[in-house]
């Protein structure tokens, strides 16, 4: 591997800082969107049965115990409850919007690695071209050996940085669609709880 990397170049030690980069923040954002982190089922059956029931303050208080996402969003609205309907939709709004930056957080900074490795890739093959061209002119074209380093060095940087590249733009889509589920359904889960709370106050 150590041997690799020396032959291909300087260039492979940014497209290898990249690959860590990449896995870090595919590790991380998949340990925090995860769904129980977010948005937690038997949570928010609780707190719905606790607002049916007209248990504002026990709901608020359920949801100041709890850190996912929704529990965030919900008691925004919550406490809000007392001072009109248009107030908690809007305070679950502005917290919905904050709470779904944050779940996709550090996700497009995979994308672009996902773009950049390629880049370096071909930096690494036009350094190596060079290097090869400078090896002909200065020993011809009698042998292999002055050759071998440039293209070595041309091929593994190109091999590299779309092996890296590859796997990190299929982590980026990935990871993108499923902050984009867990956000739906949160929004899903804060209009039932804004319907909830507006049936109680009209019963």
């Amino acid at each position: 591997m150590i041997e690799l990397v020396v032959k291909g170049g300087p260039f492979m030690y940014p497209i290898l800082f990249c690959s860590i980069v990449s896995l870090a923040i595919f590790i991380e954002r998949l340990w925090l969107l995860r769904r129980k982190l977010v948005i937690p089922r038997d949570f928010i059956a609780k707190v719905e049965e606790l607002v049916k029931r007209n248990k504002i303050s026990e709901a608020v208080f359920l949801c100041q115990g709890n850190g996912s996402s929704i529990a965030k969003i919900f008691l925004s609205g919550l406490k809000n409850a007392g001072r009109g309907m248009w107030l908690v939709k809007e305070a679950i709004e502005e917290k919905g919007r904050r709470e779904g930056v944050i779940l996709e957080r550090n996700i497009g900074v995979l994308l672009t690695i996902a773009n950049l490795c390629p880049l370096l890739g071909l930096l690494g093959t036009v350094s190596g071209m060079i290097k090869t061209f400078n090896a002909i002119s200065v020993h011809g074209v009698g042998g292999p050996g002055p050759l071998a380093g440039g293209i070595a060095e041309a091929l593994i940087t190109t091999a590299t940085g779309l092996v890296i590249a590859i796997p990190t733009l299929v982590a980026y889509r990935f990871l993108t669609d499923k902050a984009q589920v867990l956000i739906f359904e949160m929004e899903e889960s804060s209009i039932r709880l804004v319907d909830t709370m507006e049936g109680v106050k009209q019963g």
